[in-house]
């Protein structure tokens, strides 16, 4: 795929397509009328929306905020596996695969939240003072 945006190379961009597309066939199985269908479907487009949207903001704060909204919204998709996986509707291997996804989503995204968060540790500089030598 050709890229056209800054997010388009964020890792945790091309993971949460992966996810998205590997959730679709679970989604087609699932009774739109359950209330984990919406949900789930909800929150795997939060995730794929949120960081190009914080990965366009301009200031740290900005972009802290849109990551967390979307490493919120990957632990709700694995909430909503387990639910799924208890509905029997996805297997143990399948429950797996998704989460070993959003887990990695999910740290990509923190990775991002900690290298942009204002409050972040980081050294001072210092300011170094060179005494002259005095002469008598």
């Amino acid at each position: 795929m050709k890229i056209y945006f800054d997010h388009e190379k964020l890792e945790a961009y091309k993971k949460s397509l992966a996810f998205a597309q590997w959730a679709e066939p679970i989604l087609e199985r699932l009774p739109k009328s359950a209330a984990v269908h919406n949900q789930l479907d909800r929150a795997r487009t939060s995730i794929v929306l949120n960081i190009p949207e914080g990965n366009g903001r301009f200031t740290p704060a900005d972009r802290c905020k849109f990551f967390d909204i979307a490493r919120g919204s990957g632990l709700e998709c694995a909430g909503c596996l387990d639910l799924i996986f208890i509905k029997k509707l996805i297997s143990e291997l399948g429950l797996d695969q998704g989460k070993m996804l959003l887990k990695d989503i999910v740290s990509l995204l923190v990775g991002l939240i900690r290298s942009n968060s204002p409050d972040r540790l980081h050294e001072e500089p210092i300011a170094y003072r060179v005494d002259e030598a005095r002469q008598d």
